[in-house]
């Protein structure tokens, strides 16, 4: 089992995070309104920026509270196979990395990013500075997620990269020599991280970088990495407003960094006080948050619930009911389909709109979507970037799903709130992708 390197006996494993799980679990419903302070791990967005920028960093850096999953144990082995010191230590609940002012110690590296997205479109761009040649590749998932308009980028910014097989595809190989600099247009409507992973390894550039962001109208994520960076020491600036960003030649500086509790893993949570009748309350997670994802709560907040939003902490109380509610979440499609979950106990439709990207993530979460509804019984309206979901009664299914973490998760919260036991979770393990302790943490509020 690849293990990242630690200290002796408290080394990180990717078997840690996995444990055991049942081919299916089937959810019983809570049968009482839930009312608990829950506690959820570090953001997985947040965390894999912070992983990478003190790798990118001059001198040893101390992140505290990662998350522990899948995803960022891909970026610490990736990491730790390109020749970096990285120490990490689940137990203790931190990371320390030591990074080389923008050098990649080890060229010759073959880079696999498994099926996350955030590893894969931040680590090319980073990998130009080194030697190189590095291949990066994934499962055969990610060998269809769209990584073309990242590749143009980085080329028109001067990096040495191409496609190792199939054109638009993974696996890429990158050759290394650095990065030149200058502008570039960045189509970034399929993926923001296109736009992130170019803006980390900018500071390494040789002459400034000018990104000319283009396709999507906000970019709750790029925020994220641009309050990343400026931790560590980088400004990015906008010199022309919106969608228009500029790093200068510089570089980061090793810091101590905190990762924030994670606004996707406490949608769940949210949402079930919501659906209940009941209240949830999310420490750790408030006003200063740059997770776009915490808009969740103020769409719950439509939808009837009592929302207080504090700096410290978020807490929803569901109402006697729940109304539906059209919203457009595209600055927040990872809650995408906590609200469509959910969405079959309101009294009247939901409408969810311009989610056409999600399409292309860990599955077609729109089809996901309106397939294990339509299998549990609800009548779903399907569009090219959204559903409209009808209220009405699930009937007893097995939810499919397609190795998506996040189907996994807000459709046990479906279960929790059915009159009866009617969901059952094929392939619960996937949850491992991004919050290992899930379904613990929800047994732990009967």
């Amino acid at each position: 089992m690849s293990r990242v390197r630690g200290t002796p006996g408290r080394d990180f494993d990717i078997g840690d995070v996995r444990g055991d799980f049942p081919d299916e679990l089937e959810i019983p419903p809570l049968g009482r309104p839930v009312d608990a302070e829950v506690r959820v791990p570090g953001s997985k967005s947040v965390t894999n920026r912070a992983l990478l920028v003190a790798a990118l960093a001059d001198g040893v850096s101390v992140v505290r509270n990662p998350l522990f999953s899948d995803d960022p144990y891909y970026l610490l082995d990736a990491l730790v196979g390109l020749g970096f010191d990285v120490r990490a230590d689940a137990e203790a609940g931190e990371a320390r990395v030591g990074g080389l002012g923008g050098g990649i110690p080890h060229g010759d590296v073959e880079v696999f990013v498994g099926n996350a997205g955030t590893v894969a479109r931040f680590l090319p761009p980073a990998l130009a500075l080194g030697p190189g040649p590095y291949t990066v590749d994934g499962v055969p998932r990610m060998r269809e997620r769209p990584i073309r308009d990242l590749v143009v980028a980085m080329r028109r910014l001067g990096a040495a990269v191409d496609y190792a097989d199939e054109d638009g595809r993974f696996p890429l190989l990158v050759r290394g020599g650095g990065l030149e600099g200058g502008d570039t247009p960045v189509q970034g409507a399929g993926s923001s991280q296109f736009v992130s992973g170019l803006l980390m390894a900018a500071p390494y550039a040789r002459r400034t970088v000018n990104l000319d962001v283009r396709g999507r109208e906000r970019w709750p994520y790029v925020g994220i990495t641009v309050e990343v960076m400026r931790h560590f020491g980088v400004e990015v600036g906008a010199p022309e407003g919106l969608g228009r960003l500029a790093v200068e030649p510089g570089g980061y500086r090793a810091r101590d960094f905190r990762v924030e509790p994670d606004a996707s893993a406490a949608s769940y949570f949210m949402a079930l006080a919501a659906v209940t009748g009941g209240r949830v309350r999310v420490p750790g997670l408030g006003s200063r948050s740059t997770q776009g994802d915490l808009r969740f709560a103020e769409v719950l907040g439509r939808m009837g619930c009592g929302v207080d939003l504090w700096e410290d902490a978020v807490e929803v109380r569901g109402p006697g009911r729940l109304r539906g509610v059209e919203v457009d979440m595209n600055a927040f499609s990872d809650t995408m389909m906590t609200l469509a979950a959910i969405a079959p106990f309101a009294s009247t439709p939901t409408t969810i709109t311009n989610v056409g990207h999600a399409r292309h993530q860990e599955t077609d979460r729109i089809s996901a979507a309106a397939t294990e509804l339509g299998r549990l019984g609800v009548e779903v309206e399907e569009g090219r970037d959204g559903l409209r979901i009808l209220p009405g009664p699930l009937r007893p299914a097995v939810v499919e799903t397609y190795g998506d973490h996040r189907v996994a998760m807000a459709f046990s919260v479906a279960g929790l709130a059915a009159e009866g036991p009617v969901v059952t979770i094929r392939d619960p393990g996937c949850v491992t992708k991004t919050f290992p302790g899930y379904f613990d943490a929800l047994e732990s509020l009967r």
